[in-house]
């Protein structure tokens, strides 16, 4: 535990995740009036934790070795990735669960045959994914204080 204690990066990317999970769980107790302990753990919603944490690993990387170093590119191009993932191919295969899951619904509803639904909070929406990174930036600066 002590390397992980003393390893700034790693610590900046874990708050970065925990404070971006917070708030999503905190928008959701406000918006449904209730704790649902999924909101903490899941993916999708806002803000995007994927783009909060590497976006912070990318500053925190090149707040460390320098933004011209070999480390901060692979940093940075790992979060352009996940980020254009999140947002993309993984909301995409959020709204190709929704359609399913209503073709399901529709065909099987009153024939008793038992199908389980398929996740379709997949992924997130490009402003989720903007303030999750933003998040993620400003978390990494706060801890490189």
């Amino acid at each position: 535990m002590g390397f992980f204690a003393k390893n700034q990066v790693f610590f900046t990317v874990l708050m970065a995740w925990l404070v971006a999970q917070t708030i999503k769980v905190a928008i959701g107790v406000v918006a449904e009036k209730r704790f649902n302990f999924r909101w903490f753990v899941g993916t999708g919603g806002m803000p995007s934790s994927h783009a909060s944490t590497v976006s912070a690993l990318a500053t925190a990387v090149g707040l460390t070795y320098g933004f011209g170093s070999p480390f901060f590119a692979i940093a940075f191009f790992f979060a352009f990735i996940t980020m254009f993932d999140a947002q993309g191919v993984r909301r995409q295969s959020g709204h190709q669960a929704e359609a399913l899951n209503q073709i399901i619904e529709d065909i099987y509803l009153n024939k008793g045959i038992q199908q389980e639904r398929l996740k379709e909070l997949l992924g997130h929406t490009p402003i989720q994914v903007f303030i999750g990174a933003a998040i993620g930036i400003l978390v990494a600066l706060f801890c490189y204080l």
